[in-house]
């Protein structure tokens, strides 16, 4: 059983920072790919970043790139996003989530486990 457990989020300004973090359980971490999906009142979950194995492919939202950075520390089982230059528009419940398909990285439905979120409330 995988379990992954984000942490980080919280209340900031437009123009601010915050650091998420995603903890996963097991030995098989640094087998997957991982991805962040956020989820904001109203709307559909979407894509936010993702990464491969081994952390030397990474991919973004058109929405985030330029301003987020995904990363991982395989030997600490542990994904990161670095937000900066926060909008309003990046309110939301960040999840982190194993990739256990192969299917698209942009598709939700390829992630087999899931994180409970953590909220990201970002004030203009």
């Amino acid at each position: 059983q995988v379990q992954l457990v984000e942490s980080g989020g919280g209340l900031v300004q437009a123009g601010g920072s915050l650091r998420l973090s995603c903890a996963a359980s097991g030995r098989t971490f640094s087998s997957y790919a991982m991805g962040w999906f956020r989820q904001a009142p109203g709307k559909e979950r979407e894509f936010v970043a993702a990464i491969n194995w081994s952390g030397g492919s990474r991919y973004y939202a058109d929405s985030v790139k330029g301003r987020f950075t995904i990363s991982r520390d395989n030997a600490k089982n542990t994904m990161y996003l670095q937000m900066n230059s926060l909008k309003p528009e990046d309110t939301a419940v960040y999840y982190c989530a194993r990739r256990g398909a192969m299917g698209a990285m942009i598709n939700g439905n390829e992630y087999d486990y899931w994180g409970q979120g953590t909220q990201v409330t970002v004030s203009s």
